[in-house]
């Protein structure tokens, strides 16, 4: 009986454990808004490459294109790393459109 017990305290224990350490994974928001050159260069938010991907979708969404070009993100993605290098403190929202303006 005392077996049984200390069993079902030990499952018990484990249970709470796990539990605890699922909540405990908290969501992370980032305001890009406030994201900077150097900070998007630095990888100091998160790889680059994936936050440009996502960058080019939301300027294309508040443009209204729906078509991709890949050869063309490839080069954006590279005109505004170019511009990043000579303003670290310049959010990256202002950078994409000072890129993409020289680019026209």
């Amino acid at each position: 009986m005392e077996i049984v017990m200390r069993c079902r305290q030990m499952i018990l224990a484990v249970t709470l454990t796990l539990m605890g350490s699922l909540s405990c994974e908290a969501q992370v928001q980032i305001d890009v808004s406030k994201i900077t050159c150097e900070q998007f260069l630095l990888f100091k938010i998160t790889d680059p490459q994936k936050l440009a991907i996502w960058l080019n979708g939301y300027h294309h969404g508040k443009t209204g294109k729906t078509i991709v070009e890949t050869e063309v993100l490839k080069d954006d993605y590279q005109k505004v790393k170019d511009h990043c290098y000579g303003h670290f403190q310049q959010p990256i929202m202002e950078a994409i459109e000072a890129a993409i303006k020289a680019k026209k």
